[in-house]
C-alpha cells in the first residue's frame, strides 16, 4: 500500500514533480484533427485560438495503415505550429493494442514540452491509469522535462464505468474523463448504433385519461424523449468532482444535426461538465457558446454574490431578489458561474467585452 505522504513524489528519478491541484483551463471544444490526412492538417495552424484545446486523433477514425503516419504527423505539426493559449492534446492509441507504446515512446521525448494532455481510451480500472503514470514519469526524466503531462480517460466500457471513482483517484496526473459512447454503448450491448445523442425509442409515455382499454389502445398519447446516458454523466461528474478533475461530453456523431447537437452538450453543461468534443468545425462554435455561461446567467450570479457579501459580509444569511430567497447554498451556486466566467474572460476577447458590459442592479 502506498503512503499518501509518496503520492506526490515523482515516478522515477529525475522526473517533474506531480501537480498539487489540476490548472482550470479552459476546455470547451476538443476539436479533434486526423494527423494523416494532410488536408486536415494543413488546416491546423490556422485553427490555433479557435477551440480551446487542439486534438491530435491516433487512434479510432484512423486506419490501421495510416497509424505511423498519423504519429509522424502530429510530431511535425506540434514542432511547426506555435500554439500560444491553445492547448495541445493527443489521444493515443489503446493500451492493449500493437500502437501504444509507439505512440508514447515516441511523443513524449520529442514533443512533451508542447503536449499538455494524453487521452487514454478505453480505461478499465486504476491498474491502466498506474501504468501510464510510472511509463510517463520515465519518459520526462529521460527528456528532461520540466512539467508533468497530465493524463485524461475516456469511460468507454462498463468496468471502466464501475471502477470511475478509483480511476479518478489513481495519479495526481489526472485531468478528467470523458464519456465514450459508442464503444460503451457495444460493451454494455445497449441497442442502439448512436454516436452520443439520445433515442425515439428511449421515452416515457404521458398517462391515459381512462382505465378503459379500449380508450387506451386508441388514444394519442404524448411521449417524451430520454436520455441514455444521463446515469453515465452524473456519476462520471460525482466521480471527477470529488478528485478535483473535469468531467466532458464526449462526440456527437450526427454532424448535420446541430440541434440536438447543441441540446446534447447543453445537458451536459448543466449537469457539470466543462466541455465537449468536436468532430467538425460547425461543433466548435456550439461547445464554446453552450459551455460559457449566458450573459443573464452571470449578471444574475454576480447579483446574489454582491447582496451575499455586501459590506464585507460572509455570504451566510439570507435576502430575497426578485421573489426569490438566496442564501448561502445560493451563493456558491453562483460563485462557480462567476469563476467560471472570469477564467474564459482571459482567453475569450468576445466574452470578455460581454461580460464587462453587465450593469448589476441592486
Amino acid at each position: 500500500m502506498r503512503s499518501a505522504k509518496d503520492f506526490f513524489r515523482p515516478l522515477a528519478v529525475g522526473a517533474p514533480e506531480p501537480l498539487r491541484e489540476i490548472p482550470a483551463r479552459p476546455s470547451r471544444a476538443l476539436h479533434f484533427f486526423d494527423p494523416s490526412n494532410e488536408k486536415m492538417a494543413a488546416k491546423v495552424p490556422g485553427m490555433v485560438g479557435t477551440a480551446d484545446v487542439l486534438l491530435g486523433n491516433l487512434e479510432d477514425a484512423v486506419r490501421a495503415d495510416n497509424k505511423v503516419a498519423a504519429r509522424e504527423g502530429l510530431l511535425r505539426i506540434a514542432r511547426e505550429t506555435e500554439f500560444a493559449a491553445t492547448q495541445l492534446w493527443t489521444r493515443v492509441n489503446a493500451l492493449d493494442s500493437p500502437w501504444f507504446l509507439d505512440d508514447i515512446t515516441t511523443l513524449v521525448p520529442a514533443i512533451g514540452d508542447k503536449l499538455d494532455v494524453v487521452m487514454i481510451p478505453k480505461v478499465q480500472g486504476a491498474e491502466d491509469i498506474h501504468y501510464v503514470d510510472r511509463l510517463l514519469a520515465q519518459l520526462e526524466a529521460k527528456a528532461g522535462l520540466r512539467r508533468p503531462l497530465l493524463v485524461h480517460a475516456i469511460l468507454e466500457t462498463a468496468r471502466g464505468v464501475a471502477n470511475v471513482e478509483e480511476i479518478c483517484g489513481a495519479s495526481p496526473r489526472m485531468q478528467g474523463l470523458s464519456l465514450g459512447p459508442a464503444d460503451l454503448a457495444a460493451d454494455r450491448r445497449m441497442k442502439t448504433t448512436r454516436v452520443g445523442g439520445g433515442h425515439p425509442g428511449y421515452l416515457v409515455r404521458q398517462d391515459p385519461e381512462s382505465a378503459d382499454p379500449e380508450a387506451i389502445r386508441s388514444t394519442q398519447r404524448t411521449t417524451y424523449q430520454q436520455d441514455l446516458w444521463h446515469y453515465t454523466i452524473a456519476r462520471m461528474v460525482d466521480a471527477c468532482a470529488t478528485h478535483g478533475i473535469f468531467p466532458y461530453y464526449g462526440p456527437f456523431g450526427d454532424i448535420a444535426d446541430l440541434v440536438a447537437c447543441e441540446d446534447q452538450f447543453r445537458n451536459a453543461f448543466l449537469l457539470g461538465c466543462v466541455g465537449a468534443w468536436s468532430l467538425h468545425p460547425t461543433q466548435i462554435e456550439i461547445a464554446h457558446r453552450v459551455f460559457s455561461p449566458s450573459v443573464d446567467d452571470v449578471r444574475h450570479a454576480r447579483r446574489v454574490v454582491a447582496a451575499l457579501q455586501v459590506d464585507g459580509g460572509d455570504g451566510t444569511g439570507a435576502v430575497m431578489l426578485d421573489g426569490k430567497m438566496e442564501d448561502d447554498a445560493s451563493l456558491k451556486q453562483c460563485l462557480v458561474m462567476v469563476e467560471l466566467a472570469e477564467q474564459l474572460a482571459k482567453v475569450d476577447p468576445a466574452l470578455a467585452e460581454q461580460y464587462a458590459a453587465l450593469e448589476i442592479d441592486p
